[in-house]
């Protein structure tokens, strides 16, 4: 991992987010997504239903006392995989990416691991379903580009967009923690990181 003082670009702000650019190396991300497929061992990906009865067009999984879950019971955190098997450990080297942009004394409780094949997007939403709202919530972008918008606290608000390349890290917090964001579209094939293309990203949070 890169830090501010060894290379990585300083933090700017999007909207309120801050978005380090380049903060992991190539091996750092390499490793990182070595971790990952183990998580997707122990917890397979699968595609959520939103509460309005339609699939989304991502793959997830999630590591940690809790993982994020959705169905037409409406969003929440739960503490077993569909499957009925807890959620797998979060990577330390997720955990050393918190610890340095995070500015909280806490750990992370969830870590969502959101993968975008060819043509996935998300729509503008909030992170929401946490209980404090003063601890951050911390993006890390592996493989493919995406094109990242983020708005303020109505869905209404003005948005600004910035492509996060492998290794950028977003972090949501202060005024932007509960601002309108979402991923328009994936250039694909704009990294190798994985073989078959696609773009991961994992999302550490504080939920209770």
């Amino acid at each position: 991992m890169k830090s501010t003082e060894t290379g990585a670009l300083p933090a700017f702000e999007l909207n309120g987010a801050k978005v380090y650019k380049s903060f992991l190396d190539k091996p750092a991300q390499i490793g990182l997504v070595e971790a990952l497929r183990e998580v997707a061992v122990q917890a397979p990906l699968f595609s959520p239903m939103t509460p309005y009865g339609r699939n989304m067009s991502v793959r997830m999984t999630s590591a940690g006392l809790y993982g994020w879950f959705s169905d037409r019971s409406g969003y929440r955190y739960t503490d077993k995989h569909p499957t009925g098997a807890a959620w797998p450990l979060i990577p330390d080297a997720a955990l050393d990416v918190w610890r340095a942009v995070s500015a909280s004394a806490s750990e992370p409780e969830c870590a969502l691991v959101i993968f975008y094949g060819e043509g996935a997007r998300m729509g503008l939403h909030r992170d929401c379903d946490e209980a404090d709202f003063s601890q951050p919530v911390v993006s890390i972008s592996l493989g493919d580009e995406g094109l990242f918008r983020i708005g303020g606290l109505k869905r209404g608000d003005k948005t600004r967009s910035h492509w996060l390349s492998s290794g950028d890290v977003l972090v949501l917090g202060g005024k932007a923690r509960l601002a309108y964001h979402g991923i328009d579209r994936i250039r694909f094939g704009s990294s190798t990181l994985l073989k078959e293309g696609g773009r991961i990203n994992l999302t550490l949070r504080v939920v209770d």
